[in-house]
């Protein structure tokens, strides 16, 4: 793609992207039409890229930051000029309805984390200087950073691992999830009417791909957001080379509903906290504990709202909640809410999907009077059903919320903000809510503990994660 040209259109972008019969098929996981055809590259693909990876990354960081940030800010600008372009196309390829949270709202935050990142203030910082010694640090370029990516939020999540890197004077290759190659595919193309040559690629592949990426010398770090298990075999493959990582992993967040929370007025923050995506975000609200007092009420207003909210096909505008992206997916949201009903917890609403319909639709479901060591409760589900727990002690709803090996993040609901802040501090999660659930800012660290990752994301601390901190001395 030449700097001359622009990809404002939902054809003309296709078009600069499909691979034609050669490539893999693509199908909209809410219609099963054809989308597109992704490339399929191989290992030989990827060292390929890392090398020329290398070789841009030079001329790359030797650009001051702010020139860096131009480049940056410009690609912002790109990418508002084909938003509805790369909307319509993640639209189809992930399934995510156009409206609501979805996305054009992931195509605007593209732009939006482009432009904020570059807005951190990054200064020299001094730490000694009391006349007699002087010592100063500042970052420098790792060198060459992999990104992978999910299939959930595609665009906006290589975007989070990009942008980042990109300013610290890292060149990136992105290896983007097999489910959602074209909408990456596309985001990059985007970019690179903007950006040098060579210090932005993608290679789409399978896992030996991924893998190849992961163990790849000259790639100095990994950044992947994705399952638990797929992060524990990144971070064993990158041993070897003693990669940087920075990892976000699977997560089962909890949610804790105080007894004195107005069950109409959080009823719909807590809709939007477990829904968003359909509930495929790994910092949704997966499980719910509220009070015994409240109980009844909040199972009403929130199955009130619920049971409003169309769910269908993506691409109309009507739609707020979209399919399920795969078949896999699909099967672990039915076994566990099939497990849920088998144990005599009461369905409030949804339940039972259509087997026999197009697209990997899954019925928002809420599941009330559930036993708080179900399948449900502590295995994540990743999509739109949602076990809410009685409980009549807060002790009892913090230790039910610290009891798994995860930890990414939680939220407490309360009209008190002072106590609802002494229940976040004892909950053990990278970022704890208050009165919503998984809204991320570009300027605020994220990333969670236990095993649900290490490292953080956006704001100055993960700027410096992308870079190499050297301290002059003297």
């Amino acid at each position: 793609m030449t700097q001359t040209q622009t990809l404002n259109t939902y054809a003309d972008l296709l078009a600069a992207i499909d691979a034609g019969e050669s490539g893999r098929a693509i199908h909209d996981p809410a219609t099963g039409e054809l989308v597109g055809h992704a490339p399929e590259h191989t290992v030989d693909d990827l060292h390929r890229a890392v090398d020329t990876a290398v070789e841009k990354q030079r001329d790359w960081a030797k650009l001051t930051d702010a020139e860096r940030c131009e480049y940056l800010n410009r690609a912002a600008d790109a990418v508002e000029a084909a938003g509805e372009a790369l909307a319509e196309l993640v639209s189809r390829e992930q399934g995510k309805p156009l409206n609501g949270p979805g996305a054009r709202f992931e195509a605007g935050a593209c732009a939006t984390w482009l432009r904020v990142t570059c807005s951190h203030d990054l200064s020299e910082e001094t730490v000694v200087d009391d006349g007699e010694t002087r010592a100063v640090v500042n970052y420098r370029p790792i060198g060459v950073v992999g990104a992978i990516g999910p299939w959930n939020w595609p665009m906006m999540i290589t975007v989070w691992q990009i942008a980042p890197a990109l300013r610290m004077g890292n060149a990136v290759v992105v290896k983007p999830s097999e489910y959602t190659p074209l909408s990456v595919l596309g985001l990059v193309e985007v970019l690179n009417t903007v950006l040098p040559e060579g210090v932005l690629q993608v290679v789409v592949g399978g896992g030996d791909v991924g893998a190849a990426l992961s163990t790849n010398e000259q790639v100095g770090k990994i950044m992947f957001t994705g399952s638990t298990a797929t992060g524990r075999k990144i971070a064993e493959s990158s041993a070897a080379s003693v990669k940087r990582l920075t990892l976000e992993l699977g997560g089962n967040d909890a949610g804790i509903v105080l007894e004195d929370a107005d069950p109409r007025e959080i009823a719909e923050n807590l809709f939007w906290g477990a829904f968003i995506n359909t509930g495929q975000t790994c910092a949704a609200l997966k499980r719910l504990y509220v009070h015994d007092s409240i109980y009844d009420a909040v199972c009403e207003e929130l199955t009130k709202l619920a049971e409003q909210m169309p769910m269908g096909v993506g691409m109309d505008e009507q739609n707020v909640l979209g399919p399920l992206q795969n078949q896999m997916q699909f099967d672990i949201v039915d076994r566990l809410v099939k497990e849920a009903k088998a144990s005599g917890a009461k369905v409030l609403l949804g339940g039972d999907p259509d087997y026999d319909a197009p697209g990997y639709f899954f019925p928002t479901t809420l599941i009330a009077d559930i036993d708080a060591d179900n399948p449900l409760v502590v295995e994540e589900q990743f999509g739109p059903a949602l076990p809410i727990v009685r409980y009549t002690d807060v002790e009892e709803a913090i230790a039910q919320a610290n009891k798994l090996n995860v930890g990414l993040g939680a939220s407490v609901w309360s009209a008190d903000l002072e106590r609802a802040r002494e229940v976040a501090a004892r909950i053990e999660a990278g970022t704890v809510w208050i009165n919503s659930h998984g809204g991320v800012d570009p300027r605020v660290p994220f990333g969670g503990i236990k095993q649900s990752g290490y490292g953080v994301e956006f704001g100055v601390a993960g700027l410096k994660g992308l870079g190499v901190p050297q301290v002059i001395n003297g």
